[in-house]
Order: C-alpha cells, then sequence, then structure tokens
C-alpha cells in the first residue's frame, strides 16, 4: 500500500529522532568505558604490589608454610552481570558458562554470589540457586563498594576457616582479540602455584621480614588479593559491557541510516510524483 506523504514526513521525524538517540548512547557507551578500562589498568599496579607480598612472604617461610594451607572446603562463585541493557546477550551468555560449569563440577553446593538483577533471573531461569544478590556499580566509585562488599561476604561464607581453605571462582566477561569479548570463569582461590613458591634469589639486597604473626600477614595478603582480583574483575566486565553496549549502537546507527536514506528517497519521490500531479492539473484545468 503506498504511504502518503505526510506519513512518510512523519517516519522520517520519528526515525530521526531514533537516530539522535542512538548516538546519544553511542557516545555515552564511548565515554563511560573509559574510566573504567582506567581503573582495570591501575589495579594491575595493586595487584604486583599484593604478588611482591606473598614472593616475600614464601622467602621469610619457606616452602614448609605450603603443607599448612588446608584443601579447599567451601566453593563460592561470583558472577558479574549487567543492569543497563542495550549490550545484546550479555547477561544470558555468562548465565549459560556459569550453568555448564555447575553441570561439569556438580556444584550443587557451590556458594553463587549474583551481580545485577537481569543475570540474576537468567541463573533463575536455569535452576542455579542464588545465595545473594548485590547491585552492579554505577560508576567508576562504585566498584571500590563492590568489591568491598564482596569480600565481606565471603568472609562471611568462610566463617570459621582460613580464607586459604576456600575456593573462589569469578565468572564476568571479557575482552579477546580483534574487539571480541568471552565469557569466562578465572579462579581466584586456592592461589595460584606462581604465588605460592619462593624466588630462588631475592632481587634486593634487603631481605624480606615482618614483625607479625605469620597467620595474620597471610590473613591480609589473602583478603588483599581477594579485593583486587574482584575490583580487577568487575572493572573489566564494566568496560567490556559498555564495549559490547557501544557495537550495538554502531549497528543500530547504520541500520537507522540505511532505512532514513531509503525512506528519503521515497519521500523525494512521493513529493514529485504531487508535484506531478498538481502540474498535470493545471496544464489540464487551463487547456479546457
Amino acid at each position: 500500500m503506498a504511504q502518503t506523504l505526510e506519513q512518510l514526513a512523519q517516519q522520517e521525524q520519528t526515525l530521526g529522532s531514533i537516530r539522535g538517540i542512538v548516538r546519544t548512547m553511542k557516545a555515552l557507551a564511548a565515554v563511560n568505558a573509559a574510566p573504567y578500562e582506567q581503573a582495570a589498568l591501575a589495579v594491575q599496579a595493586c595487584r604486583q604490589t599484593i604478588r611482591n607480598g606473598f614472593s616475600a612472604f614464601a622467602w621469610r617461610m619457606g616452602n614448609r608454610w605450603l603443607a599448612e594451607l588446608p584443601p579447599p572446603s567451601r566453593q563460592i562463585l561470583v558472577a558479574f552481570g549487567s543492569d543497563h541493557g542495550f549490550c545484546g546477550n550479555y547477561n544470558e551468555a555468562l548465565a549459560e558458562l556459569v550453568e555448564r560449569d555447575f553441570q561439569a563440577r556438580e556444584a550443587a553446593g557451590t556458594s553463587v554470589l549474583c551481580v545485577g538483577a537481569r543475570l540474576h533471573r537468567a541463573l533463575e531461569e536455569r535452576r542455579i540457586p542464588i545465595l545473594r544478590r548485590l547491585m552492579p556499580p554505577a560508576s567508576v566509585d562504585g566498584i571500590g563498594r563492590l568489591a568491598g562488599e564482596i569480600v565481606t561476604h565471603i568472609e562471611r561464607l568462610g566463617r570459621g576457616h582460613s580464607l586459604a581453605a576456600l575456593s573462589v571462582g569469578l565468572a564476568y566477561t571479557r575482552r579477546v582479540g580483534q574487539g571480541g569479548r568471552e565469557a569466562a570463569i578465572s579462579a581466584l582461590l586456592p592461589l595460584p602455584p606462581s604465588l605460592l613458591q619462593a624466588p630462588r634469589r631475592w632481587p634486593s639486597p634487603s631481605l624480606p621480614d615482618f614483625a607479625m604473626s605469620a597467620e595474620s600477614l597471610l590473613a591480609g595478603l589473602l583478603r588483599n588479593h581477594i579485593f583486587v582480583g574482584v575490583f580487577a574483575a568487575a572493572a573489566e566486565a564494566m568496560v567490556t559491557e559498555n564495549a559490547a553496549r557501544l557495537a550495538l549502537m554502531q549497528q543500530a546507527e547504520q541500520t537507522v541510516d540505511e532505512r532514513l536514506g531509503e525512506l528519503r528517497r521515497e519521500l523525494s519521490r512521493v513529493r514529485q510524483e504531487e508535484i506531478t500531479h498538481e502540474l498535470m492539473d493545471i496544464v489540464i484545468g487551463r487547456a479546457r
């Protein structure tokens, strides 16, 4: 059915408004990603400091402290989702990964801390029990708040046990090559072997030592290790979320531009036809 000039003009105005919204969201996604990326880079320096702390602890204590570490007694999984929307299948892909992980490990006893209401719903649809739902950060400052809250919950879940006796995993979306992204699960605890071995030679003439008890120092190192790991995962998840939204808005902008081009060509054709009809009416009227 042919559309009138008025209908086409209204559609052009609507698509123009949609294009403005898409461009605004595209700009916001690009602007929001930068602070999170800076936070993800900045936390690496803190992570290296903590690694140096573990290295100094291992050097001072020797490898005998490895035998004192208990085996993991409880499993905890922290999943970072998004509540802001317009980022494709971000939450669904992460929920599928968590579901596969549960099926592979038969992790019925795993305690899940879920960040985001949308991911919470996606996990519930897959019958994955959620111990607690947390709010995702609304800004870079919120990452520290979220990381501290998660560390507190992990300590409560491990009450009566050493932090070293916990198995903690982080499920989040991270960047991969060529501007892509993937859902991944990284192990935070138990500690990786690279942190547990003392170096053969200490790189400084000043040998490390500490005055506090070994248990208190190890507990502090573990707590900061968890905090930094959670902070880095949350920052990376936010960077990836905004990158996904930016890519989706770029696709939407291209689609709207193509539709606007077709609509304007149709509008021009209909307008030209109406002008031609009016001119023909004038010519025929004068001929009579």
